[in-house]
């Protein structure tokens, strides 16, 4: 169902401040984890496990070595960004307590885009923590089914999950806010039709606030059968795709997060043993400007090779 107002909000008095969000922290336990973490293979699988990481303020990361999962906590309760896949759902639960904090807190589950990888334990986090699912069209519809459609450019090879009941639409451009916490959706298709990105302001204890960006996936990957270049076929697709990755680089930005972690470098960049800086102001620009070398790179290989038989 899509909600009357370009805000969802949870009725709690906190949720009257605005702003830079200052959430409890679990800084000291964390710590301790942070200098134990062991380092992820080289070519790891999507349900690899690896320990929970703090990136900044009240934000975390919480998914696998493979697929991202970010937590934003607040005293009102938390947002989840992704689900990674059905098997990794109870690690991505064991993160959350592993850093102080309880998974049944958690109110909204938000979504980059609806493919297997990030939304196949999205269905199981939803049920185990009673969190509303919140998405932007057509990903909305993809998860309540379980699987996209032929506008999806992996159509023929994705996989289906399991079926997320009752999602909540949002709109481009509209907000989640929870508490003090207030994240944004930026449509940005191309990868999927229902591509969103996320946007909001952390701040530490300190009072340090930083914009954070979860860029989504903006790569042109497809079966043997979809040709970005067939307007005809997937009408107005590819402007849409070429804008969304105008959007990614316009994005409040000064951290960088990913739905795959090693799209962005993100495990080098936190921790006390980084070897990358974490804040970039430059990064949401460069990963557009990489993504849309990529797409004009597969439009000129369209070009040179004949379309396949429709199916």
């Amino acid at each position: 169902m899509r909600l009357p107002a370009a805000v969802l909000a949870v009725s709690i008095a906190s949720s009257l401040l605005a702003g830079c969000a200052s959430a409890p922290q679990r800084g000291d336990a964390h710590a301790a984890a942070t200098a134990t973490i062991a380092p992820c293979p080289d070519k790891p699988k999507w349900g690899d496990p690896t320990a929970p990481r703090h990136i900044h303020g009240n934000t975390w990361y919480v998914g696998t070595c493979a697929i991202s999962a970010i937590l934003v906590t607040s005293e009102a309760g938390h947002i989840l960004i992704d689900g990674a896949i059905d098997s990794a759902a109870p690690g991505i639960e064991a993160n959350i307590r592993a850093l102080g904090f309880d998974p049944a807190q958690v109110r909204y589950i938000l979504n980059s885009h609806e493919h297997i990888d990030h939304a196949g334990g999205i269905a199981r986090l939803a049920r185990n923590t009673g969190a509303r699912v919140v998405a932007r069209e057509p990903a909305a519809t993809a998860l309540e089914r379980g699987k996209g459609d032929r506008g999806d450019p992996q159509f023929l090879t994705v996989a289906p999950f399991a079926p997320v009941p009752s999602v909540q639409r949002i709109g481009d451009g509209d907000t989640v806010r929870l508490g003090t916490l207030a994240l944004t959706a930026h449509a940005t298709p191309g990868h999927t039709p229902g591509g969103t990105s996320w946007t909001w302001r952390s701040c530490d204890a300190a009072g340090q606030c930083r914009d954070i960006a979860y860029a989504d996936s903006l790569t042109p990957f497809s079966d043997k059968v979809y040709r970005y270049s067939d307007d005809a076929a997937h009408p107005g697709a590819l402007a849409a795709y070429r804008r969304g990755i105008e959007t990614v680089a316009a994005l409040p930005c000064e951290i960088l997060l990913t739905p795959h972690p090693s799209a962005s470098d993100m495990f080098q960049r936190m921790g006390p043993q980084a070897s990358k800086p974490l804040v970039d102001t430059g990064a949401c620009r460069a990963y557009a400007a990489g993504a849309a070398a990529k797409l004009d790179a597969r439009l000129e290989q369209e070009r040179a090779q004949p379309a396949p038989a429709a199916h």
